[in-house]
């Protein structure tokens, strides 16, 4: 197989980084995750939300428990993953888990959220 130097690069950053890609060059950046079935609406919301915003976002709403759905984002190697549970959508708040840390943040504010992580984008942290 012949490789132009395109995908060599992507080859050599793909190794050098382990997979993990910088945030701004992640296909999904974000994926927001629903704890229960009564969490879906608001999980669905703040996809939309994100979109209009320029995030490339997906959403796990699979019948699955919290962990194995985390466990697959984690595989994916997807920058932040974001659980959507009762408390939460009351609060109108998310929790956090940024790749490579093993603690959630919990409470933080959506609009914090986007502008700081716009802000990451941006600068190509």
């Amino acid at each position: 197989v012949v490789y132009g130097a395109v995908e060599r690069f992507l080859g050599v950053l793909l190794e050098s980084s382990n997979g993990n890609l910088p945030t701004w060059l992640n296909p999904i950046q974000v994926r927001v995750l629903s704890f229960t079935d009564r969490n879906k609406k608001a999980a669905e919301k703040i996809v939309k939300q994100f979109k209009e915003e320029g995030i490339r976002v997906d959403i796990d709403l699979e019948d699955k428990t919290v962990q194995s759905k985390v466990r697959d984002a984690e595989i994916q190697r997807i920058s932040y993953i974001i659980v959507i549970g009762d408390k939460e959508e009351k609060s109108k708040t998310l929790a956090v888990r940024t790749r490579g840390e093993k603690k959630p943040k919990f409470g933080v504010k959506i609009d914090k959220f986007i502008s700081d992580l716009k802000k990451e984008i941006e600068e190509r942290e």
